[in-house]
Formats: structure tokens, sequence, C-alpha cells
């Protein structure tokens, strides 16, 4: 079906729509790049009201999201603690503005309250807090924790015979740390087939281009070595994500990782492969001028 502007996009909003099926994966590439660009226009326009959060790492990673949001994801925005729900986890959690945009459009609270970031008493605060809200799945803050925090959930679902599936999306440079390592290691030591990595390669941590700072090359081999399947793609390309997302479930005995290469953000001229605006939101000049871009 169509999608409309804004709200709700992929999720009826009767109770019989709300029951069994959870989600319409019916919607053609051309309507997820139209809801892309939505996401990219609240994140420029969140960041720039608040006068801060992350808007590079957010717009690098929006495709990934939108894939699994809006074609691959079991959830269901009426019942954010539905027991079934396939679960995404936010490793690299500076980039909330992509995940609070993303449940908006998905219908987990109103496209308006994204206005309120960073606010006092808002709901959505820099970081995500589970406790608060709704179709948040990890309270973050230190980097590092994602898929730890990941892989029991996984195996949560293991042991109790669920047969949900676990997304976690990191940042490249978010494996700097070892604690990613270990968990690594563990995951592939228990053949967890129902968790699905995802890293937003785009080159660039805060302090400048990851080969300089701390270099992951052969990043690859490097997850291959610790056990893992390993797919690389064209993170800004939708068809070859869902085609990668597709291919993970036939996968067994085994954890999967998809490297999605992409451009710390993407989408807006003056932001790609621009480590400024790794952490700085922009003016309201800028602001004007990439709403302009992403019309």
């Amino acid at each position: 079906m169509p999608l409309p502007e804004s709200g709700n996009p992929l999720f009826g909003t009767s109770a019989d729509d709300m029951k069994a099926e959870v989600f319409s994966s019916s919607a053609s590439i051309a309507e997820m790049e139209a809801v892309a660009k939505r996401l990219r226009r609240h994140i420029i326009t969140m960041t720039g009201k608040a006068g801060s959060g992350h808007p590079g790492g957010s717009l690098s990673a929006v495709e990934i999201v939108t894939a699994l949001y809006f074609k691959l994801l079991r959830h269901m925005p009426s019942n954010p603690q539905w027991s079934d729900r396939d679960r995404f986890i936010l490793s690299k959690g500076h980039v909330a503005p992509l995940l609070y945009a993303t449940l908006a459009e998905c219908g987990y609270f109103p496209v308006d309250e994204l206005s309120t970031l960073r606010q006092l008493d808002s709901r959505l605060q820099g970081h995500a807090d589970r406790t608060i809200t709704p179709g948040v799945e990890m309270s973050s803050g230190s980097l590092g924790q994602g898929l730890s925090f990941a892989l029991g959930v996984a195996l949560a679902g293991r042991l109790n015979s669920q047969d949900y599936r676990v997304y976690v999306l990191l940042g490249d440079g978010e494996c700097d740390e070892g604690q990613v390592w270990e968990a690594a290691m563990a995951t592939a030591h228990f053949k967890v087939d129902n968790l699905v990595a995802i890293v937003d390669n785009n080159g660039l941590q805060i302090d400048g281009w990851n080969r300089d700072v701390m270099n992951l090359d052969p990043f690859n081999k490097k997850w291959q070595a610790f056990g893992w399947y390993v797919i690389e793609v064209n993170g800004h390309d939708i068809t070859e994500l869902i085609d990668a997302f597709t291919r993970v479930k036939l996968v067994k005995g085994q954890p999967t990782i998809i490297i999605a290469h992409t451009i710390k953000g993407k989408g807006v001229s003056f932001m790609e492969n621009n480590p400024d605006f790794h952490g700085k939101a922009p003016s309201a000049d800028e602001v004007k001028i990439a709403l302009k871009e992403l019309e």
C-alpha cells in the first residue's frame, strides 16, 4: 500500500490490523527511499532545534534502519513489549535521533514529539532510555556494550524457545572497544545464529578517520577469524540491504555480521565525510541548506 507523508506508514490503525500480522512487507523500494529521506529531514530538524546531538552517524545509518523497520523486523507499535517481537539494539547510542525518527514514523509515538529532542522532561534524550521511550530496547551510554546486551537477549530467546531475531547496530569506531571483541568471541562460541550484527562502516569517528585513530583493517577478516559469517554491502542501497538481511536467515550455527559501507553525514553535502558533524548540530542557516538539499 502507498505510504502516507508521515506517521505510522506501514501499520494499520484498527484492532484487527494490529492482531497477528504486525507489519506489512509490501512497501516498494521507492516507498522506503521516500521514508529514508523523511528520516534524514527529521534528523536535521531535531538536532538543529535542540542545538546539540549527533547528525553525522545518524545520517549514515538511515537506509540500514529503514530496511529493518519497514521491511524485515517483526514488531508491533501498538504493543512495544510484545514478547515475540524481533529486537533492534542500538549499540552506537549517540545516533538516537535516527532511532527516534524511525519509531515516530512507525507510530510508536507522535511525529510531533520529535521536536522535544534533548529537552528537560522529554522522552527523547541524547541517549535512548528504554524505561521511558516506547520501542527502545536498550538504554545506551558508553560505547561497546550493545553486542554483549544483544547476545544476552538472543540467548534468552533460545532458552525460552522463542523464534525472534536480534539485530544490533554498531559503529565502526565503536569497534575500537575491547568489549565488542569479547562479545564477538562469545557469540560465535555459543553458535548464536539468531543474532545479526550490522556495522555502520562510515570510516570516521569523533577524532577523525578510523585508519588514523585505530586502524581496524582487515575488518572483514577479523570477524571471520572470530567465527562470524560476514556479508559486505553498500549501506545506502536498500535492495542490497534487504537481500543481505534475507540471506542471514539461512545461516545456521554461527552469528552473522553485515559490514555496511556508508558515508558519514550522507545526504547533506557539507556534512558528508566531515568529522566536525559527528557530534555537532547544524546551525539555523545550515538547517535551511540541508533541508533544501533533502527536498
